[in-house]
């Protein structure tokens, strides 16, 4: 990173906000590439840079324009956190052993990690051609199909009278107990690789970018701030309560709570997420200055 971030300029924004602009122009012709039309999209950013210099009120909150987007930020990352990504990655090994998934030998963790990987690099291609909406809608989907399989899957298969419900670490192998003709033990293994494939297809990567982008210029500092925040709080009281949830009820538990989550984030996508496909921010910024849709369709 240390190493990349040599040959990237600083942000035409913020050259602009420091006065340096033709160091603002260098860096947009960089951005952009020497062919582009750089010249109007200059000025529009030069206007919202010097309307957001002054300083932010009290009273300016309480306007739509700015406390709209701030919460539609907040309200992703919370749900972002409530739809269980951190305790399923913190415990993955743990529910593995408990649901007795027929691989052994971590190569299961290492389906899910590459699962992961692929997922990201295949939105980071489709996110601008696809849209925002329409990945996050998939990946709302894809993660409620299989947290609620997850949880089915605990409840009829895995026997809490005989055996504990606590998730533990163990120095043992932690599959000698696993028949291997048994294969509905790969049915977790399913599920989780698809929770995961449907996180990083858009829950992941989009609520990140949606972030940056819906924010007023103004308020983006402070709004970002708290946003990731909330963010890390929702996830470290949700990875705290997992453990003690699974030992008090049972494994189904959680995954049926993450799957009452994804149908919420399937419904505050569709009536509170604006598409920013194709708009620049200050589009952006006008759809929640005006309130008309017709800034993004």
């Amino acid at each position: 990173m240390l190493l990349l971030l040599c040959f990237m300029p600083d942000s035409p924004r913020f050259l602009i906000s420091k006065g340096k602009d033709e160091k603002a122009l260098q860096a947009l012709v960089w951005l952009r590439g020497p062919n582009t039309a750089y010249r109007g999209e200059f000025q529009r950013i030069k206007e919202s840079v010097l309307k957001a210099n002054r300083s932010l009120t009290c009273a300016e909150l309480s306007d739509p324009y700015y406390y709209k987007p701030i919460l539609i930020a907040v309200f992703m990352r919370c749900l972002q956190q409530l739809s269980g990504i951190n305790p399923i990655l913190t415990y993955l090994e743990p529910i593995f052993n408990k649901t007795k998934v027929i691989l052994k030998g971590g190569y299961d963790a290492a389906l899910v990690g590459l699962v992961r990987l692929v997922s990201v690099l295949v939105a980071a291609g489709v996110m601008d051609k696809a849209g925002r909406k329409i990945l996050l809608f998939t990946s709302s989907s894809l993660m409620f199909a299989s947290s609620l399989a997850m949880g089915l899957y605990v409840h009829f298969t895995v026997d809490v009278k005989r055996n504990s419900t606590n998730l533990t670490f163990t120095a043992n192998d932690p599959f000698d107990h696993v028949d291997p003709t048994n294969y509905l033990g790969i049915i977790p293994l399913v599920c989780i690789m698809l929770y995961i494939l449907g996180y990083a297809f858009g829950w992941g990567p989009v609520t990140w970018l949606l972030m940056s982008e819906i924010l007023p210029l103004k308020a983006r500092g402070t709004a970002s701030g708290l946003c990731v925040m909330v963010s890390w709080l929702t996830g470290f009281v949700l990875t705290e309560a997992f453990l003690p949830v699974v030992n008090a009820f049972n494994l189904e538990t959680p995954f049926y709570f993450f799957a009452i989550i994804c149908v919420c984030c399937i419904i505050f996508t569709y009536f509170c997420v604006p598409e920013t496909k194709g708009r620049t921010l200050e589009q952006i910024e006008s759809y929640f200055r005006t309130g008309r849709r017709s800034f993004i369709k």
